[in-house]
């Protein structure tokens, strides 16, 4: 029997539910409210939600059945794969209670890819489809609408859901369920090696007596440039600001994900376990609520207390 094929969900028909108005989820439910889209959101800081809703508008609900039961597709942009799971179908109050046969989620967060197959078999039991659709791009590319969105998941399903992504930044399907964050985290281990790399070139430079700045300049102008020397060291390490609005653990968590992925597939990954170790060293040094840049910070502090 042939399927009927889902119409696109457009502004006019499509109920949006949004779970986590933080640093990243606050602009991009922004975005959707901006293109049309009725949002209504939900977190479990109350001041989130009315910040939120002071700067763009939208419907703010009491709790995630609520939500569930208002949306016909509900973006979820949290920390982990484990809270993603928690607020689906965990507790005594959660999205599954509320969403009818049909609907979908779509998770946005860094989760564990082969916990997201599970979660999306789960999901499919009650009738309900996943999606995962990790993004990079960090804090400014969630304010400017230009994130790079990793989807996994049907690709019937992920055209059907499309025009919801397209206000937040630019949509790649990677494959089946999980491949999204996959990719994420594999992103993001190359993403925090280039930013250890650079950290410890920079600290052989000043010891050598070359101005940390003009040697990122040079990098910059060369070779060996990625988007830590792009975007990140004059902007927040070089002045000491350290604040790009991303978390050292959320860093080492990716990392660690990128590596169970990599030993799932039999690849040694040796360089990739020496960069957790690394992050996780870092972690424990400086705590997983610092920003993520305080890695270069460490990585001097460190060499100065081995030199010593």
């Amino acid at each position: 029997m042939a399927v009927t094929p889902q119409p696109a969900a457009s502004p006019g028909s499509t109920r949006i539910g949004f779970v986590g108005i933080g640093n990243m989820g606050h602009p991009m439910a922004g975005h959707l409210i901006r293109a049309g889209w009725k949002v209504t959101v939900y977190d479990t800081a109350p001041a989130m939600t009315r910040a939120f809703v002071d700067a763009y508008g939208g419907e703010v609900a009491s709790g995630l059945a609520e939500l569930g039961a208002t949306s016909d597709v509900v973006i979820t942009m949290l920390p982990d794969g484990k809270i993603v799971r928690q607020v689906a179908m965990g507790g005594s109050d959660n999205l599954v209670k509320g969403l009818r046969r049909g609907a979908a989620i779509i998770d946005m967060s860094s989760s564990a890819p082969v916990g997201t197959r599970e979660l999306g078999a789960e999901l499919k039991a009650k009738g309900i489809d996943l999606l995962d659709a990790p993004v990079s791009g960090g804090v400014k590319g969630a304010v400017a609408g230009t994130l790079a969105i990793m989807v996994g998941g049907d690709e019937a399903l992920a055209q059907r859901f499309d025009p919801v992504l397209a206000p937040i930044g630019r949509r790649f399907h990677i494959g089946a369920l999980g491949s999204g964050h996959a990719a994420k985290v594999l992103n993001n281990y190359v993403s925090a090696a280039g930013l250890v790399a650079a950290a410890e070139a920079v600290l052989v430079g000043q010891r050598f007596g070359i101005d940390s700045q003009k040697l990122i300049d040079v990098i910059n102008a060369s070779t060996g440039r990625n988007n830590s020397t792009e975007n990140k060291f004059s902007q927040f390490i070089l002045n000491g600001k350290f604040n790009s609005g991303f978390a050292l653990g959320l860093m080492a968590k990716d990392l660690a994900l990128a590596m169970e992925v990599a030993d799932a597939c039999d690849v040694p990954a040796e360089l990739g376990h020496a960069c957790l170790e690394l992050w996780k060293q870092a972690e424990k040094a400086v705590g997983g609520a610092a920003d993520h840049t305080e890695v270069a910070r460490y990585v001097n502090e460190h060499s100065s207390r081995s030199k010593g």
